[in-house]
């Protein structure tokens, strides 16, 4: 979705592309109740910190990374589709998803993190998000049969399910309401990626990055002794492709967050010592939560 909007498709043409799909093919033949459409959230996704490694039939809703596909579910619902899958466990640096391999089966992610990147005509290739334990990947080629759009690399250890598109299929069928949630998850994948967009226009490197180092804090933060440690293994050219900016920029604009006492920066690893003030800084207030 995000190599969409990268290509300038509207938000309204991939809207389109998953509501049809999923609401008419879906929904529809289901009857989806009134109760189930409220459900539908179209806020913003919030990022949040990422669970322990654990065994996920021993993980609540409350414990997997909030507007991931799984922490949308009930229990049982969730449980039925932890059941669908065959079980994968395979170290850092395994590609999950090919782009532009023509197949159509999901991947859900149970535990580790993941990194989805796209191939630039130059021959770079482009970061364009970040999958936790609990993210569903694929499922555009899934309802569309299209060729995979993007590579999904995991960053650690990770462990994942396959699922065949006809088994999630009629998964959604018997549980309307799952249905609903994954439309819900588009729209804020979708969300996010205009903001991406918007920040790019909006606002300069420095607070680009503020923001984009703030929000990995919530994802993939945690407490240390000085401050919060991302555990994401991110280069400078990997963040300069999230935040649209050349690495001398990024560069730049982390010297000066040093410089501001904000963070502290090791080799992959940022340290956030003052998250409020670099919040502040991003003009990250409570409505981004």
């Amino acid at each position: 979705m995000e190599l969409l909007l990268t290509l300038e498709w509207s938000p309204i043409a991939v809207l389109t592309l998953i509501a049809v799909r999923l609401l008419v093919e879906v929904v529809a033949e289901t009857g989806a109740s009134r109760s189930a459409l409220k459900r539908l959230r179209f806020g913003s996704c919030p990022w949040r910190r990422r669970p322990q490694l654990r065994r996920p039939r021993e993980m609540s809703g409350s414990e997997w990374p909030y507007g991931t596909f799984l922490q949308r579910l009930t229990p049982p619902v969730r449980m039925t589709l932890l059941g669908l899958g065959v079980r994968r466990q395979v170290p850092a640096g395994q590609i999950v998803i090919h782009e532009g391999i023509r197949e159509s089966h999901l991947v859900l992610l149970e535990e580790g993190l993941t990194k989805v990147t796209a191939s630039l005509p130059d021959g770079r290739s482009a970061l364009l998000s970040l999958r936790v334990g609990g993210d569903l990947v694929g499922e555009m080629s899934a309802l569309n049969n299209e060729p995979r759009s993007a590579t999904v690399t995991t960053c650690g250890p990770a462990r994942y399910s396959v699922i065949q598109p006809d088994r999630f299929k009629q998964f959604l069928k018997d549980h309307p309401d799952a249905a609903l949630e994954l439309a819900a998850m588009v729209s804020d994948r979708l969300r996010w990626s205009n903001r991406r967009r918007i920040d790019f226009t909006s606002y300069p490197v420095k607070l680009r990055v503020a923001r984009v180092v703030a929000e990995l804090c919530r994802t993939h933060g945690r407490q240390g002794m000085d401050g919060v440690i991302i555990d994401v293994r991110l280069t400078q050219p990997d963040l300069a492709t999230i935040c649209g900016a050349s690495e001398t920029s990024i560069q730049k604009a982390l010297r000066e967050l040093r410089t501001d006492g904000l963070v502290d920066t090791d080799y992959r690893r940022i340290t956030v010592r003052d998250l409020p003030s670099l919040r502040k800084l991003g003009n990250l207030q409570s409505s981004d939560d």
